[in-house]
């Protein structure tokens, strides 16, 4: 009903004057002193052929219409499938879209091609800067203590950075990369835990690690990630004091003793380049890992709530999904 009543506000004129004419046929037999009767015969007639002609163009209408609505939902199949014009003012409009697609699938394949590159030149890179990173490491263990502690903290952040660069990258197209399985959260946790290990020693923090029993349903490799970000964050910002990591009624718990994260920054830390008031005390913050981690645990259904209190400390909440959200292997 509703693609009918788009007809007739687009037919406005057509029905208006038909209607006018049909008035306008009894009233002049009136003031012609004609026979009024058949005015109205004739202003039947006319109302009859102006009902099928718009019965007719109707239909028509209503059909083209249909079939934009659905050429709109299939944009890919757009120059075939627009309807036959009717006439030249209507071939003109379709020559302007098929010229338009035509222009938008060159632009999306130089777009997609562009991509591709980009991919390819920083998955490249990475794998390259694994190679001077790695004799970098033998050479430092040769080197002396204290200068070697130093610089092995330093290659230590650029490895993560050259790792951020790459999941980044592969974030793209996570869905096709995760493995839902069980995994046994205290193995993920530790692991991530000894990844950090040096600079826990290096700033001279404690860390309270819970037993962490039982299995979350989850891809391990990217729930890793996720818990190196937020990781790596807590020992950023605590300059002394310790990071728990616990259960809390299902719930895994990362807290830290540092400085803690303004309320006017704490709702937008998760935005793509926002660094806040804490970031921008560390020049070198590039508001970027709290967004991966976002952005991968909702790919994994994890949901994040993060609790701070400026001078306080820090509170991440990770709750994991139940074991009805994905399929995934016994």
């Amino acid at each position: 009903m509703h693609d009918v009543f788009q007809y007739l506000k687009a037919k406005w004129i057509l029905w208006a004057f038909g209607l006018a004419a049909m008035a306008l046929v009894p009233f002049m037999a009136y003031l012609g002193g004609q026979d009024v009767a058949l005015g109205c015969y004739v202003s039947l007639i006319l109302g009859f052929l102006l009902a099928l002609l718009l019965f007719v163009d109707g239909r028509s209408y209503v059909a083209r219409l249909r079939q934009l609505r659905a050429i709109c939902a299939h944009l890919e199949a757009l120059p075939e499938a627009l309807p036959a014009p009717q006439d030249a003012l209507d071939a003109a409009n379709q020559a302007v879209i098929r010229a338009l697609a035509v222009q938008l699938a060159q632009t999306s394949r130089a777009l997609e091609a562009a991509q591709r590159e980009d991919l390819s030149y920083y998955t490249l890179w990475v794998h390259q800067i694994k190679t001077p990173i790695a004799a970098m490491r033998l050479v430092l263990q040769n080197g002396a203590a204290q200068e070697a502690d130093v610089l092995c903290q330093e290659l230590f952040k650029i490895e993560r950075y050259a790792e951020l660069a790459l999941q980044y990258v592969k974030l793209r197209e996570i869905a096709n990369d995760l493995v839902i399985e069980r995994c046994a959260l205290e193995g993920i946790v530790r692991a991530c835990v000894r990844k950090y290990g040096l600079l826990f020693v290096y700033k001279g923090l404690s860390l309270e690690l819970a037993p962490l029993d039982g299995t979350v349903v989850s891809d391990a490799k990217w729930l890793g990630f996720v818990l190196e970000q937020f990781l790596s964050n807590a020992i950023k910002y605590t300059h002394a004091g310790s990071v728990k990591i616990y259960m809390e009624r299902g719930s895994l718990v990362i807290e830290d003793s540092g400085i803690g994260i303004r309320p006017e920054d704490l709702p937008r830390i998760f935005e793509k380049g926002y660094t806040g008031y804490n970031g921008r005390l560390d020049t070198r913050a590039s508001g970027v890992g709290l967004y991966l981690a976002r952005q991968v645990a909702d790919a994994l259904a994890i949901r994040i709530a993060v609790q701070s209190e400026p001078g306080r400390g820090t509170r991440v909440t990770l709750a994991f999904p139940d074991a009805d959200t994905f399929r995934f292997q016994e």
